[in-house]
């Protein structure tokens, strides 16, 4: 395996086990709501990956080309993706178009961004390509155009691997924040390598560990600890359709029941999706006590979510010993930190008033006047280094609020094709946008310092306000948003509130409209000056599944001129 002792002998990720030892042992069990589970043994895998190496070569695909695989999240995609890294190309995986994104803004972006990046071509599914091929500077392949039936490919085995050096590039992660897609992290084989040695030290894992995943592969969570890592560990991975688990929440944990599945990541949201979809009977008899480590990550972490979790599976054996926390960006590859692996997660409790006022986390009693839980992220793994600055740059002491700084050796290399983008200071440090404090050596993030809205002398993060709004009956988690209006009147921001809702009854509209803004009041102590009440659908999210903070609020303020709300 991929440790920090044997970190010497790997040069790049075609290094892998599953790779290098092709034998009958499961790489992939890919899992389908009513349909049989497909295991797909390491011999399979190295062959699919050698056949799809030789089909892109055929469209003219070769060594440090760029491909995009914008296309459902199958077997098919994953093959793709591992047979670019064959050739010496450079995949990225990137989402194809479902009802959740704005189509005019994913066409735009799509054309934006193989024009910046002059990727070399686009890989989608046969019922995509027409459309997309309209708005992209380079061919878009349907899955007949490149990769031809079984029986008309000629041999393959005789495809060479090409041995590309340490230091360039293997893949692009888009981070796409809630701004657009354009940032292609372009990421060496060294870095990746590197990455994935400290986390495995991290989260001491052996070869019976079993990953189970439905995370989204173009996502930095999904793609490095719920896909790269389990194949070039040679540990199987249970894998999932993200549209599929999010129709059937049960399918994960039938998946860690019957295949004893020992790590998986989730983002904080999934733990309440998970404790509220699930229903008593789908989840009878299911023995999820082979997990040791349910790890939450990519969100800000909430407490009552892990509260939610634990009090719905401990007939199914969960603890609390099990529920891990990790802070990760795809700048650094993926994690930052990690808490331990089986032992609870800290729980912070600061002031709330003394947060917002002068930004100090001041430790306070769990009984305390205005006491709040932040749950920690555990500390930096192996190699990783991070700060807290202040806003003319000097470094902080622990327990004031500040930017998040990452130092490591598993970083981009840059922004792919972006000369204009610098990730680093002078003095090789990452600035996150993150905005977070170190107690004890632990990391606690707080919040996007581009979110910050300060009101009436008040430092108020959104994504506090935001899971208040969540607890309000009417108001479906991951369908609000929370952002700061300038008001010159006032000298300060306001803030406003968009909220999806089912109902269209203006009495029912109303009592949700009320219970919103007396239980954000309540909560967190700050006045709510705006709140809209619209249909499923208005929200605008990004790639990733994020909600668009900027873009809906740009959505917002052209809605509200133009008297539409």
């Amino acid at each position: 395996m991929l440790t920090l002792e044997t970190r010497p002998q790997w040069r790049t990720l075609l290094d892998s086990a599953t790779l290098l030892v092709p034998d009958e042992r499961p790489a992939i069990i890919y899992l389908e709501t009513d349909k049989a589970p497909v295991t797909v043994t390491r011999s399979q895998f190295m062959g699919e990956v050698i056949r799809c190496a030789a089909a892109l070569q055929t469209v003219g695909i070769g060594a440090r080309d760029l491909v995009i695989i914008a296309h459902i999240q199958n077997l098919e995609s994953i093959y793709g993706f591992w047979g670019a890294l064959w050739l010496g190309a450079v995949p990225s995986m990137f989402p194809t178009l479902t009802e959740k994104l704005d189509p005019d803004h994913y066409m735009q972006s799509m054309a934006e961004l193989t024009r910046r990046s002059e990727a070399k071509a686009v890989l989608t599914t046969d019922t995509f390509a027409p459309e997309l091929a309209k708005r992209c500077a380079c061919p878009v392949y349907g899955t007949s155009d490149w990769l031809p039936d079984r029986d008309e490919q000629s041999e393959t085995t005789n495809m060479m691997l090409r041995r590309p050096k340490p230091g360039e590039i293997a893949f692009l992660q888009h981070s796409s924040g809630t701004t657009g897609l354009q940032k292609g992290v372009a990421l060496s084989h060294q870095a990746v390598l590197n990455q994935l040695a400290s986390y495995a030290g991290a989260l001491e894992l052996s070869e019976k560990d079993v990953i189970v995943s439905w995370l989204p592969l173009y996502h930095d969570m999904g793609l490095i600890a719920g896909f790269i890592q389990p194949i070039l560990q040679g540990i199987p991975l249970v894998l999932m359709s993200p549209f599929d688990w999010v129709q059937h929440p049960a399918l994960l944990l039938r998946a860690i029941h019957e295949y004893r599945a020992t790590l998986c990541w989730l983002p904080n949201f999934a733990y309440n999706h998970l404790a509220r979809r699930v229903r008593v009977r789908d989840s009878e008899g299911l023995d999820l006590s082979s997990v040791r480590a349910f790890i939450n990550c990519s969100e800000p972490v909430r407490q009552g979510s892990h509260q939610l979790f634990l009090e719905r599976f401990a007939a199914n054996s969960v603890t609390a010993n099990q529920l891990a926390v990790s802070y990760a960006m795809a700048e650094n590859t993926f994690a930052v930190t990690q808490s331990l692996v089986g032992e609870i997660a800290n729980t912070d409790m600061i002031d709330l008033e003394a947060l917002q006022r002068d930004l100090r986390a001041a430790s306070v009693a769990a009984d305390a006047p205005h006491a709040a839980p932040q749950v920690s992220c555990g500390k930096p793994i192996a190699n990783t280094m991070v700060k807290i600055i202040g806003d003319q740059g000097e470094v902080l002491p622990e327990r004031s609020v500040g930017e998040v700084l990452v130092k490591s050796d598993c970083m981009l290399t840059g922004y792919y094709h972006r000369p204009d983008l610098q990730p680093f200071d002078a003095e090789g440090w990452y600035k996150t946008g993150d905005r977070g404090y170190i107690a004890d050596g632990e990391i606690y993030i707080v919040g996007r310092s581009k979110d910050l809205i300060i009101t009436a002398g008040k430092n108020v993060y959104p994504q506090d306000i935001e899971a208040i709004v969540y607890e309000v009956e009417g108001i479906h988690p991951g369908r609000a948003v929370v952002f700061g209006v300038p008001d010159e009147r006032e000298g300060t921001e306001l803030i406003a509130i968009v909220a999806e809702v089912d109902v269209t009854d203006e009495a029912d509209r109303k009592v949700i409209y009320q219970a919103l803004r007396q239980q954000v009041v309540r909560a967190a102590e700050v006045s709510v000056s705006f709140v809209s009440l619209v249909e499923r659908g208005w929200l605008i999210k990004t790639s990733s599944g994020k909600t668009a903070r900027t873009t809906n609020r740009e959505k917002w303020l052209v809605e509200r001129a133009e008297g539409r709300l």
